[in-house]
């Protein structure tokens, strides 16, 4: 069986030392907007009217200080300032138009790519949900979906840009003066080390930033849900949580201040390179001019032209450290997406239809955790970084408490997330050899005490999870060659835990059969006796349900979920004590 460890593939690349960005991982976010392809050719064509409208500045003012002053040429003054104010102008309708472009290829690529993580999601086994916790997965779906998109809408697109300015700006300063154009640039290896030295330094705190934020929305997901602050409220731990909530985003606090000191560094360092580039190219110009072998109008508009390839230049030597940390919210997006699913529908899955209800347990035996606590030894990336990852797991990965007591020595986890993220079930073996069969249209008790393993047993049924040995049937179809949705359209559960959707009861019941008529809805109330109570409510079958239900009391509840399984009408009916708060 599937060794869980989801979260240690999450996190299988935190130390990424030796990482860098390369062909197949860019190819596979360039794939992301393959469907725009339209939208970026015109993008393209946009980019390039718009750079090439730009260069025509730095001639105007030329013309105008060796021309149109000296010999009082007043039209051709008019003409000129009149040119500089309208290419500004057309430049921002291209811009006004680029931007429109860029937003639909930045939405349309955020959308689909949300879309395959949760679709992905869906198909992940119980085992992983049990494993992993809500707010982490909130924070891929949400914060770094939201930063990937930046990597196709922004980084890319600006890499691009500002790659046909420089190609365009050089092409007109060579034309102008070709030693000048190379001594402008001779400080390009200094802006290459710089970005170099400081790249790798910005991608490890971003991605570090990144797992800071995770955790701290994980614990808003865990106490500020109804459940979390219910238990903070009623075990009077208000201060506890707002303490190891302080230090988390503390720790946000921190890591954001320390990459804001680094960028500005960055910048600071190639803005002085800058400056030395211009006073060069100023001060050989002016000898030029000196000499008269240069006008006032030549060295101006050289320099408008240094100082426009340089922001570029700066960008552009900067691009793998702005790709590189852009990047990693794909990265920990294709985490996701890449997750190994271990409840898989084979391609050849059986159609289950028209269930008599024969089901039989063949020597079946169940391990919550198999192998070393269940942790992934190895991960292979997806993309390519490299051959394979090994991971070192030996450390004792447990939910513990992260904070220190004077009266208890417990381990402090929050600085380790697979630490403080990744569970082992209270056993391993739920399950050892059962073996039974039931027969269409019995009706079995499964008795024991709590431990026994009635759940798990229940929970093998839907194939919620796959048994470590032997095997489950239906009809003689063995669960795990039958097609998944049919499985499931055969049979309905009511669990012990009755979860209900903050929308309205109708909306509830019809969750497990969206056909249904209000006929159907009231006769399957009325035969979880709740027909009644719910027509005694202000709203009726319209009144909210609330945040999981918890307008509601337990009984309530259970008679809502018996009334929607009912509603469901399924050939198999497995209850997991579903009248316990009866």
């Amino acid at each position: 069986m599937w060794e869980t460890g989801w979260w240690d593939f999450l996190h299988d690349d935190t130390d990424s030392k030796n990482r860098r960005v390369t062909w197949p991982l860019i190819k596979r976010v360039l794939n992301y907007a393959r469907p725009y392809r339209t939208h970026i050719i015109f993008l393209m064509i946009t980019m390039v009217v718009s750079t090439s409208i730009g260069l025509l500045n730095p001639l105007i003012l030329r013309d105008l200080l060796d021309n149109a002053i000296p010999n009082m040429d007043v039209g051709r003054l008019n003409l000129l300032a009149l040119g500089l104010v309208a290419i500004p102008i057309i430049n921002s309708a291209i811009g006004i138009f680029a931007r429109r472009l860029n937003s639909l290829i930045g939405e349309g690529v955020i959308h689909n790519l949300r879309v395959s993580i949760y679709a992905h999601l869906q198909r992940m086994s119980l085992r992983f949900f049990t494993n992993t916790k809500t707010g982490e997965l909130m924070s891929r779906l949400n914060n770094d979906v939201v930063d990937a998109q930046n990597v196709i809408s922004n980084t890319i697109v600006d890499m691009i840009t500002n790659l046909i300015q420089v190609i365009a700006t050089l092409a007109v300063m060579l034309a102008l003066e070709w030693r000048l154009t190379i001594l402008g640039v001779a400080l390009l290896p200094l802006f290459v080390f710089v970005a170099r030295r400081i790249g790798y330094r910005l991608r490890t705190i971003i991605r570090q930033q990144m797992n800071y934020n995770a955790q701290m929305n994980a614990m808003m997901s865990e106490t500020l849900n109804i459940s979390g602050a219910l238990l903070v409220k009623l075990f009077g731990r208000r201060d506890r949580e707002i303490d190891r909530f302080a230090d988390r985003a503390g720790r946000v606090r921190d890591i954001g201040i320390e990459r804001a000191v680094l960028g500005n560094q960055f910048f600071a360092i190639i803005s002085l390179l800058g400056v030395v580039g211009t006073a060069l190219v100023y001060w050989v110009g002016g000898h030029f001019v000196l000499n008269q072998t240069w006008s006032v109008g030549d060295l101006v508009a050289f320099s408008a032209y240094l100082a426009g390839l340089y922001g570029p230049l700066q960008t552009l030597t900067n691009a793998p450290v702005l790709l590189a940390s852009s990047i990693v919210s794909f990265e920990r997006v294709f985490e996701v997406v890449d997750l190994p699913l271990e409840i898989a529908e084979k391609p050849n899955a059986v159609e289950l239809s028209n269930v008599r209800g024969e089901m039989v347990f063949e020597n079946v035996s169940f391990n919550y955790d198999s192998g070393d606590g269940g942790l992934l030894r190895k991960v292979e990336r997806m993309w390519g970084y490299d051959d394979s990852v090994t991971l070192s797991l030996e450390e004792g990965l447990s939910e513990a408490d992260s904070d220190k007591s004077d009266d208890a020595n417990k381990t402090n986890t929050d600085d380790n997330p697979a630490a403080s993220s990744t569970y082992t079930q209270a056993r391993d073996t739920a399950l050892t050899d059962v073996s039974f069969e039931i027969n269409p249209g019995e009706l079995v008790a499964l008795v024991g005490p709590s431990g026994a393993g009635k759940t798990t047993m229940t929970y093998l049924i839907p194939r919620l999870y796959d048994p470590t040995t032997g095997r489950i049937t239906i009809d003689g179809h063995d669960l795990r060659d039958v097609e998944l949705d049919s499985l499931a359209e055969q049979i309905g559960m009511v669990t012990q835990e009755t979860y209900l959707f903050h929308d309205t009861l109708r909306a509830n019941l019809l969750y497990a059969n969206p056909g249904a008529t209000l006929a159907e809805i009231e006769a399957a109330c009325k035969a979880a006796n709740i027909h009644d109570f719910i027509m005694a409510l202000p709203e009726g079958y319209e009144t909210v349900a609330g945040e999981r239900g918890y307008r509601l009391s337990g009984g309530e509840k259970q008679r809502i979920a018996i009334a929607r399984v009912i509603l469901k009408d399924p050939r198999i009916l497995v209850l997991d004590e579903a009248t316990s708060h009866l």
